[in-house]
């Protein structure tokens, strides 16, 4: 990682050293703040249609360059601000769409207005951004996590050869997957769904969202496969041939799914504690014992990596806390107690994300606040919604912690002051939050509250995760069983999480992501071919006339269609509500 920070050192770029404003450039707001609205608007209905939130970084980070090359502007530390002004309300968007959409699961929809989900996204931005400012030292310069996120992120924006091919792969393939979204879903000519058997308790078929296939394509095929072997076990075994056996009838078999999927999901992001965090902290208990303090290779570089908090920064840190708390108890009604817990809790379970996607890249956000919504629960709070909100702040926080963690490193890589990506974070979070809060509430208004769950239009299956663990498990003995079956594979290495998505997700969702990742490995196999026979090619490609590689391209391309497809959608529903008032 040193080794990047020098070469980014030695290129000239702006670091630290330099007046901190000077990387935060009107354009780059203006153009970041545009990206921040189209990629949480579009973060909110993948997450709520797809059960899963791909990084928007390396695609952000491709966008910005792009769109500031295109306004004569080639720093990369601006292109980084811009990039994490954009990124950063996508997981604000993540923590509320993998949490409040539970409370429209168990019918509570009429006790939930859009003052008290604003509430629960600001309460976790404010905290989040608190909680960051706070460990940043600690966790990206006297640590040696990779965090592979943000140093992919770095290494896009290093690379610099993103240029016009670029632009018109990104934009042209967002366009592609838009018009079929709307002949899809607006004129009806294309079917939603391909190859649909009448399989009893089995949702068989091929989904025809290019989005889900771009999601298999993005996650890879050694995940997938993870991903398919949960759908296989948990249809064709439990459900298929589990009924088919007598053991049980078809909506018991179910039930014992959706726990069993449950189960592994909860115990994969136990897991992570397990494996991933609790010894680091040992670790770094027993070193601070013993006087020992890590030092990174980059400590020392400039004025703005070490300079700490001075009293203005601390009593502003201070001030977004107590705006947070009053936000808990006022606007969201929970006791003092369970606030105080709350936002204690946070710091712990922000911490908790930093070191987990700094070593796995991993973000398990909504287990953790599963972790201190049960916590809650066993004071005494009894207020279904209010254990929502619970979930739903410290998942925001816990989101926004991740990406922000990420988004230092790469500046730490670049040289990028983190006075000014800080800035960034809190513009684009802040944002995000207006505009996360306003889709979920247009979604919901347009398609209604029975729109949200499993097998129905939003699956929504990490708010179910939540919804289930509010009102109550339907088979305690598989989601046990899960629940340490997650924890055990994920401690041997075995991505746990994905195995639980399949357990628990439409088998036609699977499925469908599964051809995305098939055409992954012939698209690689393909390009290797190419590469390997055409020596033009590679000629090419040092004197600088190939601006991306195959794997670039395919990135951009995929990142276009999830884009493309995701907003469309927003637009159609924003289009609804519309007409509905119109009418």
């Amino acid at each position: 990682m040193s080794s990047l920070n020098e070469r980014a050192l030695r290129r000239g770029q702006p670091g630290a050293v330099g007046a901190w404003r000077g990387q935060i450039s009107a354009a780059g707001i203006l153009i970041g703040c545009i990206g921040c609205i189209i990629i949480t608007a579009s973060s909110v209905y993948t997450a709520l249609k797809m059960g899963a939130l791909p990084w928007p970084t390396i695609f952000t980070s491709i966008t910005a360059l792009v769109l500031l090359r295109a306004a004569g502007r080639t720093s990369l530390n601006e292109a980084n601000v811009t990039q994490i002004i954009m990124s950063a309300g996508s997981m604000v968007a993540g923590g509320l769409a993998f949490t409040i959409p539970g409370v429209w699961m168990l019918g509570l929809d009429a006790e939930l207005s859009w003052i008290e989900i604003g509430g629960v996204a600001l309460a976790g931005t404010l905290l989040g951004l608190v909680c960051t400012a706070l460990i940043r030292r600690r966790f990206v310069e006297e640590s040696d996590l990779e965090y592979p996120i943000g140093t992919a992120a770095a290494e896009t924006l290093m690379a610099s050869r993103a240029g016009g091919a670029t632009g018109k792969r990104l934009f042209g393939s967002m366009a592609a997957a838009g018009a079929w979204c709307a002949l899809r879903d607006v004129a009806g000519v294309v079917p939603a769904m391909i190859g649909a058997l009448p399989i009893p308790g089995v949702a068989f078929g091929i989904y025809n969202s290019p989005m889900l296939l771009s999601v298999g394509f993005l996650v890879g095929g050694a995940a997938v496969a993870f991903w398919l072997a949960g759908g296989l076990i948990a249809n064709f075994g439990i459900i298929v041939g589990g009924s088919s056996a007598g053991l049980w009838d078809v909506a018991t078999a179910q039930g014992i799914v959706a726990s069993l999927g449950m189960g592994l999901m909860m115990g994969s992001g136990i897991g992570v504690v397990v494996r991933d965090i609790l010894p680091g902290a040992i670790r770094g208990a027993r070193a601070k014992a013993h006087g020992i303090r890590a030092v990174s290779a980059a400590d020392g570089d400039g004025a703005g990596v070490r300079r700490g908090l001075g009293r203005l920064d601390a009593g502003a840190l201070a001030l977004l806390v107590a705006a947070a708390a009053l936000l808990i108890c006022l606007v969201l009604a929970l006791s003092p107690l369970a606030c105080i817990v709350v936002v204690a809790l946070a710091f712990v379970t922000t911490i908790m994300s930093a070191q987990s996607v700094g070593q796995t890249g991993i973000d398990p956000m909504e287990i953790f606040g599963l972790i201190v919504l049960l916590i809650v629960a066993a004071m005494g709070e009894s207020d279904q919604v209010g254990l929502f909100f619970v979930a739903g702040v410290v998942a925001v926080a816990c989101g926004l912690a991740g990406d922000v963690m990420s988004d230092f490193k790469t500046g730490k890589i670049l040289g990028t002051d983190p006075r000014a990506m800080w800035v960034g974070q809190a513009v684009g979070a802040l944002l995000g939050t207006v505009v996360s809060v306003a889709v979920m509430c247009a979604l919901l208004n347009a398609y209604g509250a029975e729109a949200f769950g499993p097998g129905r239009l939003f699956v929504s299956a990490q708010a179910s995760v939540v919804a289930t663990m509010v009102s109550g498990i339907p088979s305690v003995g598989a989601f046990g069983i899960g629940l340490a079956a997650g924890v055990a594979l994920y401690c041997l290495g075995i991505p746990s999480m994905m195995l639980g998505l399949g357990v628990y997700l439409p088998f036609y969702m699977t499925l469908s992501a599964s051809l995305g990742a098939l055409a992954k490995v012939a698209y690689d196999r393909v390009a290797a071919r190419r590469h390997g026979r055409g020596s033009a090619d590679a000629a090419a490609e040092s004197a600088g006339e190939t601006e991306t590689s195959h794997e670039e391209s395919g990135i951009i391309v995929a990142s276009g269609v999830l884009g493309g497809e995701s907003i469309v959608g927003v637009i159609i529903a924003l289009a609804s509500v519309a007409t509905g008032l119109l009418g």
